[in-house]
């Protein structure tokens, strides 16, 4: 007989089997796009990245049932949840610290195969006053939603938190779609130089991260429309706020350094 009863404050979690479908799922996805690259055969990869967000909704509806009806998210637990998701973003931070670090690498003492400029000769680099600039806006429009959204459900406001945070989802497919296209456009590519490779690197990557948040805010968005948070307890939504924000600076600094000072 399973019972919510504890004596102390912490949460020892049941045995799950996500961690280990999670890290099959990744497995799969990433032989599947070497699969893909090689021998231009996707299945394994769609497989993988089935896999992957399969277990994300169920590890995620456990979650949601640990923390929203079994009250096992104590005080003590939520803090453990916030140093973890700030030790994760901190480690985000690291990751694309060595995709700058590769960029200026090459930028700022450019090598005779590069023609000893940057960018290297015959590369054509994207306006920073067009698609860029706009792209710009909108997440510092969806930085803004989003902070109204927090503040919104700190008081309670149920139906300005509601639209805040869908007006924050479309600003993120906005911003997607709008990346897909320039890159579509794109007059290099990612095997042109080293300019080619950090570019794409850098901001493909950016935009994967763009793709994870809007799911994190479309996820809280169906759990906020059935009640799970309150003005004392949502720290769902917070982690989301928080890795949203955190996208938000990464392109400040991607359109800066590559996007108008690289160019």
């Amino acid at each position: 007989m399973m019972t919510t009863h504890s004596n102390h404050p912490y949460h020892l979690v049941n045995p799950s089997p996500w961690p280990l479908t999670g890290a099959i799922g990744a497995m799969a996805t990433t032989i599947g796009m070497v699969k893909w690259f090689h021998q231009y055969n996707n299945t394994l990869l769609f497989i993988g990245l089935l896999l992957i967000s399969l277990t994300m909704i169920q590890w995620w509806r456990d979650i949601t049932r640990e923390g929203t009806y079994q009250g096992l998210h104590t005080l003590p637990v939520s803090k453990g949840l916030r140093w973890g998701m700030i030790l994760f973003i901190v480690s985000e931070i690291f990751f694309f610290i060595s995709f700058f670090w590769a960029f200026f690498h090459s930028s700022l003492s450019p090598s005779i195969e590069l023609g000893s400029m940057w960018p290297p000769l015959g590369i054509q680099p994207f306006n920073p006053l067009q698609i860029p600039l706009l792209n710009t806006t909108i997440l510092l429009a969806s930085g803004v939603t989003v902070t109204w959204a927090h503040h919104s459900l700190m008081e309670g406001n149920y139906s300005q938190a509601t639209q805040s945070l869908f007006f924050t989802i479309l600003l993120g497919i906005y911003f997607t779609l709008l990346q897909a296209y320039e890159y579509i456009e794109a007059p290099f590519t990612i095997s042109d130089a080293v300019y080619g490779s950090t570019f794409f690197m850098a901001t493909g990557f950016h935009g994967l991260h763009v793709i994870i948040g809007t799911t994190f805010l479309l996820t809280c968005l169906l759990r906020h429309q059935m009640c799970h948070f309150s003005p004392n307890h949502h720290f769902g939504f917070e982690a989301a706020a928080w890795y949203w924000h955190f996208v938000d600076v990464v392109w400040l600094f991607l359109y800066i350094s590559i996007y108008w000072w690289g160019s």
